[in-house]
């Protein structure tokens, strides 16, 4: 075929540059101490997706954690959408919260350390989207919270903009962090470089507001190697310290105090959510059990001193990396936005309470329980 060598010229110059375009693309990748940097832009667009609000192979409801069944490293394709749901997180105590997926705090997310995510998440604070229907599609969160709506979730609209900011991202938060309106979606990919358990959030104005109103969640990077006792832990947990900001507001919803937060008075200190979840549905181990604690204390303001009465932890690696290694811990002091991967083992049968030792914190709420059964060896 013979073209004009004007349009020969014209073709030639957009095959060039679509090559140069595709070499600078792949050239913005790289590696540095193993690690894997530089990944694309994040794309802001619209779609007519409707389905499950969480979607993802390893994505679980608290304290549920999926164990990572595959060998190397794998590319996830997770989905978290924002959508507004009345929950509640004491008895009698009910508010409207932004949610990441209808859950305060958000779904788990387990990988491994140098897997890459491909994320994507849509705006749907201003549609009802019910959680709590039975559907073996989506993820284990989805199976699991129509099994376990402690929440007593229901659908609710509450539009505003919103954003995700995962803490086990290497990225740029101008691009990768960046707010959507409401009926937008975002989708962007990152490499977890970091083994360790890291906390996610809303970084929208006001950060304090929109995590406190419920937009937080955990992802557990589990390292590469493992850690030194992996072989011998029995039961694996996963759990969050948060603070609620709530006064009584009109009807029966309570709604954000915001004097409180500015002063850090939380009405609530809770573990996984909701103010006695843990005591209702206890983590149960036997006795003998290593048990394995993934705690991270997403705040978003406290401190929180965590300790299990009865019990001395065996093996603490602060923020998760197997390099912190501690031993014979008494308390785990994680300021917020921090965490730890906690050991320890289960001396006899009966109940050890997970607590937040600055007392005032565990009296609003930041209790829990673990109950043991007799030795099975």
């Amino acid at each position: 075929m013979n073209f004009p060598k004007r349009t020969l010229a014209l073709l030639t110059g957009l095959i060039l540059a679509g090559f140069f375009t595709l070499a600078q693309a792949q050239t913005d990748e790289y590696e540095l101490d193993g690690m894997t940097f530089g990944m694309p832009e994040a794309e802001v667009f619209t779609e007519d997706y409707d389905g499950p609000p969480v979607v993802g192979e390893y994505l679980t409801m608290l304290p549920n954690l999926k164990p990572l069944d595959y060998e190397g490293n794998k590319h996830h394709e997770v989905r978290i959408d924002i959508i507004a749901q009345e929950i509640e997180v004491a008895d009698g105590v009910k508010y409207k919260a932004w949610t990441f997926g209808g859950t305060v705090p958000g779904p788990v997310l387990h990988v491994k350390e140098g897997d890459r995510i491909t994320f994507v998440m849509k705006n749907r604070s201003d549609e009802e989207v019910t959680i709590t229907e039975p559907t073996k599609e989506g993820s284990p969160f989805m199976q699991q919270v129509a099994e376990n709506n402690f929440m007593n979730a229901q659908p609710g609209t509450m539009p505003m903009p919103h954003s995700m900011d995962f803490h086990a991202g290497t990225v740029a938060k101008d691009d990768k962090w960046r707010s959507i309106s409401p009926g937008e979606s975002i989708t962007f990919d990152w490499v977890a470089n970091y083994a360790g358990s890291y906390i996610y959030h809303c970084g929208t104005p006001s950060v304090l507001m929109h995590t406190a109103m419920g937009q937080h969640g955990v992802v557990v990077v589990s390292p590469k190697d493992g850690y030194g006792t992996d072989y011998e832990v029995d039961k694996e947990f996963v759990v969050v310290q948060s603070e609620y900001y709530l006064k009584k507001g009109a009807g029966d919803l309570y709604q954000y105090d915001f004097e409180a937060a500015q002063s850090v008075n939380p009405s609530h200190v809770v573990f996984n959510g909701h103010q006695t979840i843990l005591h209702d549905r206890p983590l149960e181990a036997s006795a003998g059990d290593r048990v394995r604690l993934h705690v991270s204390n997403n705040g978003p303001s406290g401190t929180s001193s965590f300790h299990v009465i009865g019990a001395i932890f065996d093996r603490v690696w602060l923020e998760g990396h197997p390099f912190n290694e501690m031993r014979g811990m008494q308390t785990v002091l994680l300021g917020a936005s921090s965490s730890a991967t906690i050991d320890f083992i289960v001396p006899e049968e009966g109940k050890y309470i997970l607590i937040d030792h600055e007392f005032a914190d565990a009296e609003k709420g930041a209790t829990g329980t673990l109950k043991a059964g007799p030795r099975i060896n």
